[in-house]
């Protein structure tokens, strides 16, 4: 196998946050040395100023950063150590003062929340999910400066998703039955009033996961509904909003709600056939709506002009795949993340007015890495009970015509309602680079392909989920990309768990497996793994008690006698989402009966493996890996 390269060209940039004034743009860069970290610069007609980096009393990577409605404040997310006990900072932006303040450090008795996480602000005020250790979740509402706290909503299972002037947006419900409560507090009345609305009607399975509350009053029209000549005089203490869901459709899609004194209503604002929203911002003067689209795993990125409703021709992008919107007050400049197969993600600026792209570089880029030769092929194929599957093909190069197919690897992605999509990978490029062709589907339970897809694995659904892991082994096989005597598996989180359920379901077609942070015991997994993460995967895996036989059953441990293949196990240290503890027991159970497995722990990691230094140790042992077990346990060569 050729010796691996690395893709170190230049740093990954992702996550911006405009200011609403235009002056600044905060974001996150990953230069390679550490944990990536949260930068601002300046931003005029001129170009863009100096990198000037956030300066936190807190180690480990930044998940988020924000800033606050009047420019003048940074909020920061940062997981120390990579781990699941999330904390958030301010900081001024002001370049002369760096002073870090950490904010809901404790509940008002002392105690500790379990985690916190930044949602946003309300005029000058931090918005904040904080999560008790038993799974309570506090919607919080608390000034950068003065420290102090107040609590909009206090329920199990929910997460603050926005809030403005006394209207506040929750989710509630598991994963896979979002819906959206619209909280109203009036301070002028003699309790405190409160009130509690859904937004939608009720749609078992349908997700609504992200909301912007508009502003009212006589000084901004309704953006929702105008008023009929025969309507009653508009409520003027209405609540409007937009939200992403996929609510009565098959694909997520914008809609506008209005909840006043006549009722709630709602309409919709922005949709497309066959193509689902991924995410949207509103500028602060409610002109633009920017949205982003996903067109098979693909992004397209749109202006949506208000109040008009005009939905302008996509903006070209320079790259497959775009996240992390961000939008001025005005809705002049966007702010968006961008990635490829071949190009890592970087930042760009779009200028609306005249759709013009500017990418923000922090370094020179020289070179070529290994990803710039890959070119993902969507190959969409048919499970063995009817059901359309798709993934990305990276071919890795033969060096002629007739040569035999060299190691394929199957990578699954985490959630599993993740999707994979022609993004940049870090393992991707060097491996196919060394040999080794990857192939990473979608199987059902992912996302981007309609609700029905997203629901085929809950629950008993999970049996034809690992099936489908099997079906694409067997259809590269057959189609002749992959030696059937040298098929590999592996994924990370959920994809992990996959990886040991086709050791262990499937164990005649893969030559050996790379398991990432994935659960091996389903029923030990729902004990040790954090409250509230537990509370909320009940619908997609099954509850603990009511589903006891079906958990057992799913659990790749309970069916370790089965596996002939090498195992090879990697996890972060810091890792509670799915505690150590998963691979350590199937490591231990597979040793202790003589087979192959071994274990690869980084102990500056969590959930993710986000260090580079980490990433190129873990495609090393991957690559490695697949190259000490070059075939089938048993086939001779």
């Amino acid at each position: 196998m050729t010796a691996l390269r690395f893709d170190d060209r230049g740093w990954k940039t992702y996550g911006a946050s405009l200011s609403p004034d235009g002056s600044a743009f905060a974001y996150i860069v990953d230069d390679g040395n550490g944990y990536p970290r949260a930068a601002q610069r300046s931003l005029s007609r001129d170009g863009v100023g100096d990198l000037r980096w956030v300066k936190l009393r807190s180690t480990g990577p930044v998940r988020k950063i924000v800033h606050s409605t009047d420019s003048r404040w940074l909020a920061v997310e940062i997981a120390p150590s990579g781990g699941e006990h999330h904390q958030v900072w301010v900081v001024t932006t002001d370049p002369d003062d760096d002073t870090a303040h950490r904010i809901a450090a404790t509940r008002p008795d002392g105690r500790s929340y379990g985690t916190v996480r930044l949602v946003g602000w309300d005029t000058d005020w931090v918005l904040l999910t904080a999560i008790d250790h038993d799974g309570t979740t506090h919607a919080l509402r608390v000034h950068p400066g003065t420290q102090t706290a107040r609590t909009l909503d206090l329920r199990v299972g929910s997460e603050l998703i926005d809030s403005w002037k006394g209207a506040t947006l929750v989710r509630v419900g598991p994963r896979g039955y979002h819906d959206m409560l619209l909280i109203r507090r009036r301070p002028d009345s003699p309790d405190d009033e409160v009130t509690m609305t859904p937004l939608l009607p009720q749609d078992p399975g349908a997700v609504t996961d992200q909301g912007y509350v508009l502003d009212q009053g006589f000084d901004h029209p309704s953006l929702v509904f105008v008023p009929a000549p025969n309507e009653p005089i508009r409520d003027l203490d209405s609540v409007q909003a937009l939200v992403r869901s996929d609510f009565d459709a098959k694909f997520p899609r914008l809609l506008g709600v209005e909840v006043s004194k006549f009722g709630v209503r709602f309409r919709v604002m922005a949709q497309r056939v066959d193509i689902g929203l991924d995410e949207f911002a509103v500028s602060h003067d409610q002109s633009t709506v920017a949205l982003l689209w996903n067109v098979k795993g693909r992004s397209e990125l749109q202006i949506l002009t208000l109040p008009d409703q005009t939905l302008h021709p996509p903006i070209e992008l320079p790259g497959e795949v775009a996240h992390d919107l961000s939008i001025s007050a005005a809705g002049s400049v966007v702010s968006v993340t961008v990635s490829s197969p071949q190009h890592s993600p970087l930042v760009h600026l779009i200028d609306v007015p005249n759709r013009k792209v500017t990418p923000v570089r922090d370094d020179v880029v020289t070179g070529e890495g290994p990803s710039s030769l890959l070119r993902p092929e969507l190959v969409e194929f048919f499970a063995r009970d009817g059901m359309p599957l798709s993934g990305f093909l990276y071919r890795a190069a033969k060096k002629n015509r007739d040569e035999r197919p060299g190691p394929t690897l199957l990578y699954f992605h985490g959630g599993p309602e993740g999707q994979t999509r022609p993004d940049y990978q870090f393992l991707f490029g060097p491996l196919v680079d060394a040999g080794i062709t990857v192939f990473a589907p979608n199987v059902r339970g992912s996302s981007g392909y309609g609700r029905l897809f997203s629901h085929a694995d809950d629950r008993y659904g999970r049996y034809a989920g690992i099936d489908d892991a099997a079906d694409c082994a067997e259809l590269l096989c057959r189609l002749g990309i992959a030696d059937p005597d040298s098929v590999y598996c592996s994924g990370r989180s959920y994809g992990g768990y996959l990886t040991l359920a086709c050791l262990t379901f499937h164990p005649d077609l893969f030559a050996a497996g790379i398991a990432i942070c994935g659960m091996s015991d389903l029923e030990s997994f729902f004990r040790n793994t954090e409250p509230w993460i537990a509370v909320a995967a009940y619908t997609k895996y099954g509850h603990p008690e009511s589903d006891r036989e079906l958990l057992a059953d799913l659990s790749p441990i309970h069916r370790i006698d089965d596996v002939r293949a090498p195992l090879l196990v990697v996890h972060g240290a810091h890792d509670t989402n799915v505690p150590v503890s998963e691979s350590q027991q199937i490591v231990a159970e597979l040793q202790a009966r003589g087979a192959v497995a071994e274990m690869l722990m980084f102990d500056d990691e969590g959930h993710e493996i986000v260090k580079r230094s980490n990433q190129h140790r873990l495609t090393e042992a991957v690559a490695e890996w697949i190259t000490r077990y070059p075939t089938r346990p048993g086939v001779m060569r």
